[in-house]
């Protein structure tokens, strides 16, 4: 497995409310409520019973997308070859599917308090903070291209993109932020 640390980020346009976050670890899991369990244990973080919600334990996180599918984060980038060893054989003896995603895959953060309205010039959620919460996460689309959505923080963001969309990302991104009237206060 190449070293997560050494990938090139995709480019993109960087500005004061969109950023690119440092390289991570990911890796999708497929399971019943055992081998969550199971790999809570490994992982160091617990999983969300609750539908669309994020755990999160230090610099790792389990992200909600499905009855039994979590996408797990190590935000240090170096959770790597031997922690999914370690999930392959705590897991071994339960039903599941384990699959490093680290290199599908890159993040944005969209902050500040523009942030929601940004995001909902191509995104077909309400993010109101009454609907889409400070935890919340989802898989969605922003345009065409599909991308999981986590609100970490009140007033911001944080996207799990697939490589091949950064420049279409990015782009709509920027395009939508420039159509804003910077004068008008936006909720989020």
């Amino acid at each position: 497995m190449p070293d997560t640390l050494a990938r090139q980020l995709p480019d993109v346009a960087e500005s004061p409310w969109l950023h690119r976050l440092p390289p991570a670890s990911r890796f999708i899991l497929q399971g019943g409520a055992a081998a969550r369990g199971a790999a809570a244990l490994v992982w160091g973080v617990e999983f969300s019973d609750a539908p669309c919600r994020a755990m999160v334990h230090g610099e790792r996180a389990t992200l909600w997308l499905g009855p039994d599918e979590h996408l797990l984060l190590d935000r240090t980038g170096t959770a790597g070859a031997a922690v999914e060893r370690a999930l392959g054989q705590t897991l071994s003896a339960t039903p599941h599917s384990l699959v490093d995603v680290s290199h599908r895959q890159f993040a944005l953060e969209v902050s500040g308090p523009r942030a929601a309205a940004i995001l909902n010039g191509a995104c077909p959620l309400d993010l109101d903070p009454e609907r889409f919460p400070v935890g919340m996460c989802t898989r969605t689309v922003l345009g065409k291209a599909e991308i999981v959505l986590w609100r970490p923080r009140a007033d911001a963001f944080h996207l799990e993109v697939w490589r091949s969309f950064a420049g279409y990302v990015g782009g709509l991104l920027g395009e939508i932020a420039d159509q804003l009237d910077p004068r008008e206060p936006t909720g989020g």
